[in-house]
């Protein structure tokens, strides 16, 4: 993920005004959300986050924690045009991507067509990712990153925006293909998703048990997310904030000088981890309703956006360690 934090000139009074008019939608949206997804604030949060920022999310939580439910209700809420695909071991990258089909018109002139799959949306949702092959999860890498699939030579353009939402059981790990560390940096967050907290649950059981469910309703179109998300990348990041970023990616890295990450740390964050954190930062705030990200947002997002950037070693898995408790304890020291 390339991300240019270059700001566009812009006057005061004119971001204040834009700024007022993306909380109104963004309030909305919430709002949307919540008719339909009961409790899993900081879950909703989170990737409400990362599609405002223009990145992708990787949800991972056991089944039965509405990850889907949450994905198709983003679309309708946003607007965009959505599609899933359920990943399985004998998925092919041409079940994903589209393939060409040779077609014969009346004259026996034959030629090839393209026929695109089901990537060619603008919110797609890969359940179960790791299930398919490491050949099949490739194929989202160049869609992921460069926003376009190249069929037999050819470049097609995928739709804008674009967002991958792709979801993962941590259970069970049978029959799965780990997804490679390269495809792993590609999502802008990993969004854990609990369990939800007894009135949330409570709610559960009294309002998706009767004979009608709460639908979802959209309130906003693609072209006003992108304008959101270009108000977004205009924001101004304080100094306070970039060395912030700066430390806690930096002390994240073994070989710099933190004892810590020495001890436990295998591999660390590289630089697509700061873009991230300054990305997200901004869509936070401006998701709380700030026209400039704090320090405090960025100890709010270091472990989403890093817990799948780093490696532990041997020794600190053996010790019962988690990535969690690293990125805690270097939050808390920014």
């Amino acid at each position: 993920m390339s991300v240019m934090v270059k700001e566009s000139p812009i006057s005061e009074k004119d971001m204040i005004a834009e700024a007022e008019k993306a909380l109104a939608d963004i309030s909305r949206v919430r709002d949307g959300v919540g008719r339909v997804i009961f409790g899993q604030e900081s879950v909703v949060e989170r990737t409400l986050v990362a599609l405002l920022a223009g990145g992708h999310a990787l949800l991972v939580g056991v089944p039965g924690l509405a990850k889907t439910k949450l994905v198709e209700t983003l679309g309708v809420v946003l607007g965009l045009d959505s599609r899933r695909i359920q990943f399985t071991p004998d998925l092919m990258p041409s079940d994903i991507l589209g393939s060409e089909v040779m077609e014969q018109d009346e004259t026996g002139k034959r030629s090839f067509r393209f026929i695109s799959g089901p990537i060619f949306a603008q919110l797609l949702m890969a359940d179960e990712i790791n299930r398919a092959s490491p050949r099949t999860q490739s194929a989202l890498l160049q869609a992921m990153q460069e926003y376009h699939v190249t069929i037999a030579g050819a470049r097609y353009d995928l739709p804008a925006p674009f967002h991958v939402l792709a979801t993962q059981n941590p259970l069970e790990q049978e029959g799965t293909y780990p997804l490679p560390e390269a495809q792993l940096d590609r999502f802008l967050m990993q969004v854990d998703i609990l369990y939800p907290e007894i009135e949330a649950e409570r709610r559960i059981l009294l309002e998706t048990t009767g004979i009608e469910d709460a639908k979802a309703r959209n309130v906003l179109q693609p072209a006003r997310l992108k304008e959101i998300q270009m108000l977004i990348r205009r924001m101004p990041v304080p100094e306070s904030v970039v060395e912030a970023i700066l430390k806690l990616v930096r002390s994240a890295r073994p070989g710099q000088g933190n004892a810590e990450t020495d001890k436990h740390v295998a591999w660390g964050p590289g630089p697509r981890a700061s873009q991230a954190l300054t990305l997200c930062a901004r869509a936070r705030a401006l998701y709380d309703g700030r026209l400039a990200p704090s320090v405090d947002d960025v100890r709010a997002l270091a472990e989403p956006v890093l817990q799948h950037r780093m490696a532990l070693t041997f020794a600190a898995r053996a010790e019962g360690t988690t990535v969690r408790d690293v990125v805690a304890k270097l939050a808390k020291g920014i």
